[in-house]
């Protein structure tokens, strides 16, 4: 939230411009850049006209809650009105979603979906939007998750007139999703006073939602067996339900026409791809369409394989590899789901394919050719080793090359790092992934950020944790050798040694050794902790508290990082036609994906003194005492 006060207050600061200045200065704390004058814009033009509609309505005493931030995630309400129900004097709550469109015309295929001047993609139907919004806040606030009633949603076009946005109401209204504009200004007051009183002032209720328990987002893998078979497991907001929105509507197109489409989902970690890729699936499955799920990642597909489909072989069948479709027929599926795309390889042979099937095809021709509606999610920062070539560019290439419409969605808000964009912000300025260098890490309410001398310090914290019921894990650079898979019975070699230190790997094969998973397992199955992972099994996966070990293959020196190829043991380094140019982004892609992996929180340990001091310096001090656990 970046700024409340009573309505009154809003619109007093509202017309002598303070107002606008106390939330960009919040903003620019919380999220450690300014905001687009766009937004500033849309603050000027929409916030005086909700303020005034209040203080109209003789609703002057309820607080206002601006730019309200769901829980676990980075999307934020453009205002939550806080009150008591005149009718029941309980708490009452009204999300409100701010536009200042003229006019809005409904998607051809889908009224949930609207095209507005002057975006080139569609968006959700600000009914759908601020509906979602509420169903969200009451999965996640302990305030509101057993009063359901208590939080209603709605639009308000405060610049349209109902003869211009008309088509939007084709959606179905209800008590979350309502919508008014400028002329039926009348009757948007008529429904405040319906939710608030004008007796009580609203500061009581805010504080109560303000101090509800957040509730633990949904682990993706606890979810994924219920999400296939019954669809509303995970609420897919704004970008994320157009997404989804697109490929069901590309579907319903290409069984209409036989017509084919290729569509990208791109965005960073967190921001809800494998959500995406789930919900469709489930979606898809129920309907009895022909649709698969694929990835690159032997971790994902296996663990997905476990959880989703542990009653079910068909189930099972669902989750492919990338590699799995070389002699498909074209168009054999009508759609497939490529996850953790950025992970796609030049081709789908290796040493162990038979000469039969050396084809020579590209892999991103094979998933395109297998289906009509092939769908690509990724993040072209998660490339993390040589021959991984999955970004928008190399899609849309294939796909003009084959003569089809490519549609790109990005999607912005996030839900990893317990939806801290200044978390994000900060790891990649310090690994040099965005201009402006490395800053200092200024403390917010939504991730924990921490720097120890010892990996005996990270371990004994992390365990701490593990004793109050949160999941936790400890990750590393590849800069330590990989000894055989031992025998059944045989201790795990430890690899990763540290002075006094020493921890086996995360392992390698299929079957538990010892009592430590599966390598597919490592990162869901609790006995992952007692083994340090790689980005590999990694990747793709989320935990409350995260350790990472930066090893020697990335060190500060003066004013930079440098990294040091000869320094990892990863057997694709060491290839001479990979450049040392590569190598650097690649290091600093690992170590991006290590450090975004824990929801609550990030402990850092670096091998090398002089990169420990320079983390202390951006972070803060020492672990003197434990900090304030969510």
């Amino acid at each position: 939230m970046l700024f409340r006060a009573s309505a009154q207050t809003v619109a007093a600061m509202a017309l002598d411009s303070s107002l606008y200045f106390q939330l960009t200065e919040r903003f620019v704390r919380m999220h450690g850049y300014m905001p687009r004058d766009s937004e500033v814009r849309s603050w000027k033009g929409s916030i005086p006209e909700l303020a005034a509609a209040l203080n109209d309505a003789g609703l002057g005493d309820v607080e206002v809650m601006l730019e309200y931030s769901l829980p676990l995630n980075s999307k934020r309400a453009d205002a939550v009105l806080a009150g008591e129900h005149p009718i029941t004097g309980e708490p009452s709550y009204v999300v409100v979603e701010l536009k200042q469109w003229s006019q809005a015309e409904p998607h051809e295929d889908d009224p949930t979906l609207c095209h507005v001047d002057p975006y080139a993609h569609p968006v959700l139907n600000p009914i759908e939007q601020v509906r979602r919004y509420c169903e969200y806040l009451v999965n996640f606030n302990g305030a509101v998750a057993e009063h359901p009633g208590r939080v209603s949603g709605v639009a308000f076009l405060h610049n349209a007139t109902d003869s211009k946005i008309s088509g939007l109401r084709a959606v179905e209204l209800d008590d979350s999703g309502q919508l008014f504009t400028g002329s039926r200004r009348g009757e948007f007051l008529d429904s405040l006073r319906a939710k608030l009183s004008d007796k009580h002032p609203g500061a009581r209720a805010a504080d109560e939602l303000l101090s509800g328990k957040t509730v633990p987002s949904k682990q993706l893998m606890a979810a994924a067996a219920q999400e296939v078979r019954e669809r509303e497991q995970f609420i897919l907001l704004d970008e994320q339900q157009v997404a989804y929105r697109l490929v069901l509507s590309a579907v319903r197109k290409a069984k209409r026409s036989d017509h084919k489409e290729v569509l990208v989902v791109t965005g960073g970690p967190g921001t809800g791809k494998s959500v995406i890729a789930l919900s469709l699936l489930g979606e898809l499955y129920r309907q009895g369409v022909p649709a698969l799920h694929a990835t690159g990642s032997q971790s994902f597909t296996k663990t997905m394989r476990k959880v989703a489909g542990s009653r079910k072989r068909e189930v099972q069948e669902l989750f492919k590899y990338f590699n799995s479709f070389m002699n498909a027929e074209k168009n054999t599926l009508d759609v497939l789901i490529c996850d953790e795309a950025h992970r796609i390889r030049e081709t789908s042979a290796n040493r162990y394919t038979p000469a039969v099937h050396r084809t020579g095809r590209r892999q991103i021709d094979e998933l395109i050719d297998v289906a009509r509606v092939p769908v690509f999610l990724l993040d072209e920062h998660q490339v993390v080793r040589p021959g991984e070539m999955g970004t928008v560019d190399e899609i849309k290439a294939a796909a003009a090359a084959k003569g089809l419409d490519c549609h790109v969605v990005p999607l912005d808000s996030q839900f990893r790092c317990g939806g801290s964009d200044a978390y994000l912000h900060w790891v990649v300025r310090l690994l040099g992934l965005e201009p402006g260098g490395a800053v200092t890490w200024e403390p917010d309410d939504r991730m924990q950020l921490l720097v120890v001398d010892s990996p005996q310090e990270m371990e004994a914290f992390l365990d701490a944790r593990r004793a109050q019921k949160h999941s936790a894990r400890m990750s590393a650079g590849y800069c330590w050798r990989w000894s055989p898979e031992p025998k059944p019975g045989d201790p795990l070699p430890p690899d990763v040694v540290i002075g006094g230190w020493a921890r086996p790997w995360n392992l390698r094969g299929d079957r538990s050794v010892s009592g430590a998973p599966p390598s597919a397992l490592w990162a869901t199955d609790p006995a992952g902790f007692g083994q340090v992972g790689c980005v590999y099994t990694a990747q793709g996966f989320e935990y409350d508290w995260s350790g990472v070990i930066i090893g020697p293959d990335m060190v500060w020196r003066g004013d930079r990082w440098v990294t040091d190829r000869m320094a990892s043991k990863d057997p694709v380094f060491t290839r001479t036609n990979t450049t040392d140019a590569y190598v650097d982004r690649l290091i600093r892609n690992t170590y991006k994906v290590l450090l975004t992996r824990g929801m609550i929180g990030t402990i850092v340990y670096s091998t090398d003194l002089e990169t420990r001091e320079k983390l202390r310096e951006l972070v803060g001090g020492r672990l003197d005492r434990e900090p304030a656990v969510i």
